[in-house]
């Protein structure tokens, strides 16, 4: 065998896997030196005899660099871009009835009181010492419309009845108002309290009862004085669908006379007419039904030790309500949680997923950097009582309630998944592994999708540990892309390069390189030979790659570091050989 033919048996079958030989009969009987995992050393002794002199090919050196290491996997990235999906249950604070729960009972035959002592344990039903409440109508009005379609009377603060035509007057804080069929306006001293005719009077809304005006603070306030049974007229109607079964408008009814009663404040005023209190609408939102649920319970109230107890109510527990503790910090004993078997009929009793990138997380928490990681903390009820927020600039705990307020979650009994997915570090070589790692944590049903085209198609399902790190093998053929997905939520892709392959063969000859290119796709494709002059390169030869994928370059090999290269196109990254240098003497 020639020295030529047997340094490239050699080269092929042992160079590539780089494992320590003793050079076989044709070469002299020197054995190679030790190989790492980055570099082998060969050493060549080939004659020449046209050139009467001995040519050395020494040291070369496989340093594993970019592209053009061996097939190995690649080290991922440390940080990805995390995509947090929030999946929960329920819409409110969860403390108290569930309007959706107390409906489902109706719907299995439960009466009204049954299903309100369900809600407030140890709780029984009385009746009000109360008949009138004093709702906020409004404060703070440079002007207010007061009136109404028939003629009304105004009480002054002297107590002097005026009659007022039907109409609507604009009040300012001077309280100056025509009165008693007069042409002008006069004032009148304040408060003054305005009293229906024969139709209900209207500020904004038509109310039932009297409203009283006065200044406070340089501004007009109104509040309406009326019974507490016809204030449940509008507000009944105005927090429960008034179309739903009648035990649970009854329910309801118990519940927001309990309420008003218990959490009236002092002062001007009982109550506010919105959420602060309860929604009053007033006369032209009431109906029938509701006004008959009101009828039905009129008087009663829910009572704990013989005190009306604070009935919260809220749309949808999700399954099981919260209690006090857990979501305000203080224990009532008959606010506790209890299970909530049918409110499963409600459209909110599951929610989500509802996605958020970190940066998108970082702005509604109006914190710095971004944000990388969620870590929740549960209650006794399962619901987050608080998470911690993990950012690119630390890290901070946030109450639930907060939370929801900044995020516009639906209730604070939800899960947090994170979706993360990290590229390799370099390219991968054509025909290797590549290495992706990543985070899929509490998303079980998660999958690896890879873009095809245009298409997007599952490779395969992710598996990952107890913390949700994951680690994913992957070959592809082209440089291509990559990411997570669950449901309908996708975590953005992430790009993975692949490099040709370029591989010399053991040089034979002072004035030629020769080696190959894997895929055969790329036949045609121009390969530089590159000689390394200082920190960078220049073309020392050109040449293209044949048909059967290898490539042969002529040119005077001197003393220096070669390398063949493959620039980007037809989906590669461009790609290059382990450099290889050249010794002569």
């Amino acid at each position: 065998m020639s020295v030529d033919k047997a340094t490239d048996a050699w080269w092929n079958e042992f160079a590539p896997s780089m494992v320590t030989q003793t050079m076989r009969s044709g070469f002299r009987k020197e054995k190679m030196l030790h190989m790492t995992p980055f570099a082998s050393l060969v050493r060549v002794l080939a004659g020449v005899s046209s050139m009467r002199r001995t040519l050395v090919i020494a040291s070369v050196l496989l340093l594993g660099a970019g592209s053009a290491a061996p097939a190995r996997l690649g080290t991922p990235a440390t940080t990805g871009t995390a995509t947090f999906i929030l999946t929960g249950h329920g819409w409110g604070h969860g403390v108290g009835m569930s309007q959706y729960g107390a409906y489902g009972y109706a719907q299995k035959g439960v009466n009204y009181a049954k299903i309100v002592l369900h809600y407030f344990s140890g709780t029984e039903l009385g009746a009000a010492t109360v008949s009138r409440v004093r709702v906020l109508l409004a404060s703070g009005a440079a002007t207010l419309k007061v009136g109404s379609a028939a003629d009304f009377r105004v009480r002054d603060a002297a107590g002097v009845i005026h009659d007022v035509t039907a109409g609507t007057y604009t009040l300012t804080p001077a309280l100056k108002l025509k009165v008693d069929g007069a042409p002008t306006a006069s004032a009148l001293p304040g408060p003054l309290l305005f009293q229906p005719g024969t139709a209900a009077l209207q500020l904004k809304h038509q109310y039932r009862g009297s409203i009283q005006v006065d200044v406070a603070s340089g501004k007009l306030r109104a509040v309406n004085m009326v019974g507490l049974e016809q204030y449940l007229y509008g507000v009944v109607p105005s927090e429960m669908p008034y179309t739903w079964h009648p035990e649970a408008l009854k329910a309801q009814a118990v519940v927001a006379r309990s309420y008003a009663l218990a959490t009236r404040k002092t002062g001007a005023f009982d109550l506010y007419p919105d959420t602060r209190s309860q929604v009053y609408l007033g006369l032209e939102h009431e109906k029938p039904s509701t006004n008959a649920a009101v009828d039905a319970t009129a008087g009663k109230v829910v009572l704990f030790e013989g005190q009306v107890a604070k009935t919260f109510f809220f749309s949808t527990s999700g399954g099981r309500t919260a209690s006090a503790e857990d979501v305000w910090g203080q224990a009532v004993p008959y606010l506790v949680s209890v299970p909530d078997p049918y409110d499963s009929i409600s459209p909110y009793h599951d929610w989500g997923p509802f996605a958020f990138t970190g940066t998108k997380l970082a702005r509604m928490l109006k914190l710095k950097g971004r944000v990388v990681d969620l870590q929740p903390e549960l209650d006794s009820s399962g619901r987050i009582k608080s998470l911690n927020v993990v950012g690119t600039k630390g890290t901070i705990a946030i109450p639930s309630a907060d939370l929801r307020k900044r995020i516009g979650l639906r209730s604070t009994w939800f899960s947090v998944g994170v979706l993360s997915l990290n590229a390799p570090s370099t390219p991968v070589v054509y025909g290797s592994r590549g290495r992706l790692s990543g985070i899929a944590r509490g998303l079980p049903d998660a999958v690896l999708q890879q873009l095809d085209g245009n298409e997007w198609k599952a490779v395969g399902t992710v598996k990952a540990d107890k913390d949700g790190a994951l680690t994913l093998l992957i070959k592809p053929p082209v440089t291509t892309r990559y990411r997570l997905s669950t449901g309908k939520v996708t975590a953005p892709a992430v790009r993975v390069p692949v490099a040709p392959l370029v591989r010399f063969y053991a040089p034979r000859t002072p004035d030629q390189l020769r080696g190959y290119v894997r895929p055969l796709s790329l036949a045609g494709a121009t390969v530089q030979i590159q000689r390394q002059q200082g920190p960078g390169w220049i073309t020392a030869a050109q040449t293209t790659v044949a048909t059967d994928g290898t490539f042969l370059a002529t040119l005077q090999l001197t003393n220096g570091v070669y390398r063949a290269r493959i620039g980007s196109g037809h989906g590669y990254v461009a790609g290059t050989t382990p450099v290889l240098q050249v010794s002569t003497s």
